[in-house]
C-alpha cells in the first residue's frame, strides 16, 4: 500500500468477492476506477453512479482529503499527495490491481492556471477595452494572449497523462474549464491528446454544460473521453435550455434548492452587510449590478454597464439554473439566493448536483472552494458513462 510522508492513507474496503470483477456485460466486475485530483470527489461520485468501483482517489490538499475520508463510501483509498510524487505502479498498488486488471483513471488537473482570469487581468489591455466601450469610445479589441505565463500548475496536465500511461488504463476522463481551448491553452490540451492517440487511445473532445445534463447550474466544461477499444461517443445531452423536443426540461435553482430555507441550514456567513447590502436587496432575480444603471432605466443609476464582472451582485432566479459556483467569490459576487443572502453550503452542494448528506470538511470558506472547484456529479457520471461502454465491451 503507497504511503506518502505522512503515512496519510485510508485503506479502500476489501472487496466481498475477493478482488474479482463484476460487469455490467458479466465478463468480469464493477470497473476499477482511480481518481486523481480528486478534491472533493465529484468525479468519484459519478463514476460510482455509472456503476464502477472507486478504488484510489489522489489529493493534495488535507481539507478535501478529509472530505473523501468523510463519504468513504465513494471514494477507496484516499492518497494524500502530490502526483508528481507517484507512479502508475503505486496507483495500481494502492488500488489493489495487477498489471493486467482493467483500469478507468478520471481527474481534473486544477483549472486556475487555464480560467479567464489568468488572461483577463495580467495586463490590464481586456479592462480598458471594457471601460472604453462602455464610454462610447470606438476602440480595437485587444488581441487574445498567445504566450503563457510562468504557472507550475500548468504541467499537473502532463503528470496526469503520465499516470494514465504508466498504470496502462483501458479508459480515461480529464476535466477542464472551457478556456483550456484558449490560444495560450490549447498547446497544453492538444498536447494530451496527441500524446494518448500516439499510444494507442481513441478521444473525444468534449465542450458540456452542466445543466443540460440534470445539474441546477450553467457551468460550461471541457472533457477528453480516451479508451483503447474504441472512441467513446459524446453523450447526448439529457436535459434542454431551448425547448428540443424529447428532451427534460432543465432543473431549476429553485427545484434544487427547495427545502435548503429551513432554520437548520442557517449560516451567519449567508448575511449581507456592508457597502451594496441595499443595492443587492433591491436587484430583482436574475439580475445583477445592471439594474442599477441608467441602461436599465434606473432613475438614480448606481453603475455603468460593462464597468462590472457580470458576476457582481448576481442573484438567482428560482426559475432557471444556477450561473457558475465560484471556489473563491469575492464578497458581492454572485450568484447570491433571491432572497438577498449569501447561498449556504447545502444550497452550493445542491447546485453542484452533489448527493443530499454529502458531508463537506472545513470552514466555510474550506468547504464553498472545494464545492466550487468539484466536477458535477450527475455530468461527471454522464462522461465515464460513455467511456464504461467503450472500454466494457
Amino acid at each position: 500500500m503507497l504511503l506518502d510522508p505522512e503515512g496519510k492513507v485510508s485503506a479502500a474496503p476489501a472487496a466481498a468477492d475477493g478482488g474479482a470483477f463484476l460487469t455490467s456485460s458479466g465478463r468480469g466486475a464493477r470497473m476499477p476506477v482511480i481518481d486523481l485530483f480528486a478534491g472533493a470527489g465529484g468525479l468519484s461520485i459519478g463514476a460510482t453512479d455509472a456503476g464502477c468501483e472507486v478504488r484510489a482517489c489522489v489529493e493534495l490538499d488535507a481539507v478535501a482529503c478529509r472530505t473523501l475520508r468523510a463519504n468513504a463510501a465513494y471514494h477507496g483509498a484516499v492518497i494524500e499527495a502530490d502526483v508528481a510524487a507517484i507512479t502508475g505502479l503505486d496507483l495500481r498498488k494502492a488500488a489493489r490491481l495487477g498489471p493486467g486488471d482493467p483500469l478507468i483513471v478520471v481527474g481534473g488537473a486544477p483549472c486556475q492556471p487555464f480560467s479567464k482570469a489568468a488572461y483577463w487581468i495580467e495586463d490590464g489591455e481586456e479592462s480598458r477595452y471594457r471601460r472604453a466601450r462602455s464610454a462610447g469610445i470606438a476602440i480595437e479589441r485587444p488581441p487574445a494572449p498567445t504566450e503563457a505565463r510562468a504557472d507550475a500548475r500548468r504541467t499537473l496536465v502532463e503528470e496526469f497523462w503520465r499516470l494514465i500511461f504508466e498504470a496502462d488504463a483501458d479508459g480515461f476522463v480529464f476535466e477542464n474549464v472551457p478556456s483550456i481551448k484558449h490560444p495560450r491553452n490549447l498547446p497544453v490540451l492538444d498536447g494530451f491528446r496527441l500524446a494518448a492517440e500516439a499510444a494507442g487511445y481513441q478521444v473525444t473532445q468534449v465542450t458540456a454544460n452542466a445543466a443540460e445534463h440534470g445539474v441546477a447550474q450553467t457551468r460550461e466544461r471541457v472533457f477528453l473521453l480516451g479508451a483503447k477499444r474504441g472512441k467513446p461517443a459524446a453523450p447526448e445531452p439529457s436535459h434542454t435550455l431551448k425547448g428540443e423536443i424529447g428532451r427534460k426540461p432543465v432543473v431549476t435553482a429553485g427545484e434544487a434548492l427547495e427545502g435548503f430555507d429551513r432554520p437548520q441550514f442557517f449560516e451567519p456567513e449567508e448575511l449581507v452587510t456592508g457597502r451594496w447590502a441595499e443595492h443587492l436587496r433591491t436587484v430583482p432575480p436574475g439580475w445583477n449590478y445592471k439594474a442599477h444603471t441608467a441602461w436599465a432605466g434606473h432613475p438614480n443609476p448606481s453603475f455603468v454597464t460593462e464597468t462590472r464582472f457580470w458576476n457582481f451582485l448576481l442573484k438567482l432566479s428560482p426559475e432557471r439554473p444556477s450561473w457558475t459556483i465560484a471556489a473563491s467569490p469575492g464578497p458581492w459576487t454572485g450568484p447570491f439566493h433571491w432572497a438577498s443572502r449569501r447561498l449556504r453550503t447545502v444550497e452550493l452542494a445542491a447546485l453542484q448536483g452533489f448527493p443530499e448528506g454529502y458531508e463537506m470538511i472545513g470552514s466555510r470558506r474550506d468547504k464553498v472552494r472545494q464545492i466550487g472547484n468539484a466536477v458535477p456529479p450527475p455530468l461527471a457520471r454522464r462522461m465515464v458513462d460513455a467511456v464504461l461502454a467503450t472500454v466494457d465491451r
